[in-house]
């Protein structure tokens, strides 16, 4: 069975890279030097999410669709 998951790709400005949260997944957070590297790692960090989850036998988390929206706001600059 296959599961889609959002997740979130932030620009590190400081050394570079991405980092990834997955936000249906309290905690679930990793990182990659490209969009390419993170995004693998995400991958491997659901699973494992997925997997001690099981093991704890915890309630799944709530999963539901994330919705990412823009505002604007009006600055002095």
């Amino acid at each position: 069975m296959m599961s889609r998951f959002t997740v979130l790709l932030t620009p590190d400005l400081e050394s570079g890279g991405y980092t990834v949260t997955v936000p249906a997944l309290p905690g679930c957070v990793t990182d990659g030097a490209t969009v390419e590297e993170a995004l693998q790692r995400a991958e491997e960090a659901i699973s494992l999410y997925l997997e001690d989850e099981d093991e704890a036998n915890l309630a799944a988390p709530s999963r539901a669709e994330v919705i990412v929206a823009s505002v604007d706001v009006a600055t002095s600059a």
